[in-house]
């Protein structure tokens, strides 16, 4: 019986040391930029029609005066600072090319917030509400970088009539 009750005030510590230990690892809840508490915000955002909001940079030429209007979309890992063809090009190339490029956060990632409800279709659809929203024309050119490639994918096959 002294066998029994010792083994169950053992079982019943290693359970208690096991959730203080899972409480004292575990990661707080993520905070939304711009919201009591969280991160400040910094970036130019766009507030889409679902009450998110998605920010963004742009680099090159002015995009009235831009021939070429690219969406670029980050990788994993990454956000709309890591623009790997307008941070690695020779300066001056973009504005020669007539080049517009703009990157923004993914949602989830830096200062963009998350879509709970997140597929190929939704983030194709923030493409166009963000291309829309600047106003950049019937058609623009997409590119991904890593991760981003499945992205454009998505664009592709769910907003074709919108990209060159």
């Amino acid at each position: 019986c002294r066998k029994k009750m010792l083994s169950r005030i053992a079982s019943i510590l290693l359970i208690v040391i096991l959730a203080l230990s899972y409480k004292a690892i575990k990661p707080p809840a993520p905070r939304t930029c711009g919201s009591p508490g969280g991160p400040p915000i910094t970036a130019t955002r766009i507030k889409l029609r679902d009450g998110r909001y998605l920010a963004y940079k742009e680099y090159g030429v002015p995009k009235q005066s831009a021939s070429k209007k690219i969406v670029f979309i980050h990788g994993f890992g990454s956000c709309r600072h890591d623009t790997v063809i307008a941070t690695n090009l020779p300066s001056g190339l973009l504005e020669e090319l007539g080049a517009y490029i703009v990157s923004f956060d993914r949602p989830g990632y830096g200062e963009s917030d998350a879509d709970p409800k997140r597929s190929p279709k939704s983030l194709a659809l923030d493409v166009e509400e963000l291309a829309d929203n600047l106003e950049l024309g019937p058609k623009f050119y997409v590119m991904g970088f890593s991760m981003g490639g499945q992205a454009v994918w998505g664009c592709l096959k769910f907003i074709p009539h919108s990209h060159r």
